[in-house]
């Protein structure tokens, strides 16, 4: 399905551009290009999409693959993901598991919103999928029962936890050789 035979093609496109240009916006901040007034109007810019996501999903409840189709999907659980609001983004994971139980979403962007929405909340993260960058490398934020976490991750159809922090070491390696490495959450990459 394309944006175009989605049922709000509209929504979409608005859905994908906003989420482009927000990744765009993350993409500086995560190798730490951004001066000061630049991170605080890209902050801006995050409110201002989940703000526009919050009354989307008071409408139409998840823009899920019926609605904008795949990519804007995506591109809504991206949004939803990065905005950083306790209160919304746990709102935004109900939603999204209710339409991943329907078909309508992908089940393994739900575990990454809901372990976003424990981590934003101070709570233990369960399927391992935020992470921390920092001078010591890169390390998954705290996990409830680490034990069984590939369980977990096995029934979201993730892979096991040490092959997806392998993949974001090798994507992120360049980062980690810089000496003023930030440390920051690195959503959607687990």
């Amino acid at each position: 399905m394309t944006a175009a035979e989605a049922l709000r093609p509209d929504l979409a496109r608005e859905l994908v551009d906003r989420a482009t240009k927000a990744a765009t916006r993350r993409a500086g901040r995560v190798r730490n290009h951004l001066d000061g007034v630049r991170l605080g109007q890209g902050r801006h810019s995050d409110h201002a999409d989940a703000n526009w996501l919050r009354r989307i999903l008071a409408e139409y409840g998840w823009p899920g693959h019926r609605l904008v189709g795949p990519d804007a999907a995506r591109a809504a659980w991206s949004i939803a993901l990065h905005s950083d609001q306790p209160d919304f983004q746990r709102a935004a994971a109900i939603l999204l598991e209710r339409a991943a139980k329907a078909g309508d979403a992908r089940i393994d962007h739900w575990a990454h919103l809901h372990d976003r929405a424990l981590v934003t909340n101070g709570r233990l993260q369960e399927y391992g999928t935020q992470l921390l960058l920092n001078h010591d490398g890169i390390t998954p934020c705290q996990l409830r029962a680490p034990e069984s976490v590939d369980e977990r991750r096995a029934t979201v159809g993730l892979p096991p936890i040490t092959v997806a922090l392998e993949a974001v070491r090798r994507r992120y390696a360049p980062d980690l050789l810089a000496d003023d490495v930030p440390t920051v959450v690195l959503a959607k990459a687990a």
